[in-house]
């Protein structure tokens, strides 16, 4: 099993790199693997060293034009070098059989709403999670149930989303995991 991992590239304040660190720390302890951005640098760095401490498999996936910055880990055993971003984040879902977003910025966000996304329109079933360090994403998730109550967002693909304050939980919920219907279906056929 593998999961993407999506976070900053940014390492974020001391009690978030803790997480992360013991996060990948507690993956790599339970056989599963990691894939990643393929950084060495902020909260990725700290969840690729983490893992790769443990004896964990990572796998980075990183467009040229970021190897190019010279910001590609160099410690990795299996680094996947892409033209572009939209072809890292869809050989990093190929790669996963679930996703889980740290505490990042907006590249965190678009990986993940991406991700999620994707499920909901049936391009996959596999679960997406968020890693909920000191509160990070209950800001977020506020303006999901917003986006509930308001009648944008069915109530099904919030209640799918994960919320997890460590490895173990995550595995909890990936293992129990209920893909919700897709999001849109045809009708059925008349003829």
């Amino acid at each position: 099993m593998r999961i993407a991992v999506f976070t900053g590239s940014h390492a974020g304040p001391p009690a978030h790199a803790a997480a992360a660190a013991a996060f990948a720390t507690g993956l790599a302890e339970a056989g599963v693997g990691i894939v990643y951005g393929g950084g060495h640098v902020g909260m990725m760095g700290v969840v690729a060293d983490a893992a790769l401490a443990a004896d964990g498999e990572v796998v980075g996936v990183i467009p040229q034009h970021l190897v190019d910055d010279e910001l590609a880990h160099a410690g990795l055993p299996r680094l996947e070098v892409v033209p572009s971003m939209h072809e890292r984040k869809a050989r990093m879902a190929d790669l996963s059989d679930a996703f889980v977003a740290l505490p990042g910025a907006a590249g965190t966000l678009e990986e993940l709403f991406e991700a999620w996304t994707w499920g909901m329109l049936g391009l996959h079933a596999k679960p997406t999670a968020l890693l909920d360090v000191d509160g990070f994403w209950q800001p977020l998730l506020a303006q999901l149930r917003r986006m509930v109550d308001d009648g944008y967002l069915d109530a099904r693909r919030l209640d799918a989303l994960g919320v997890v304050t460590d490895a173990k939980a995550l595995l909890a919920f990936t293992e129990g995991y209920q893909h919700p219907p897709r999001k849109w279906t045809a009708p059925p056929s008349s003829a």
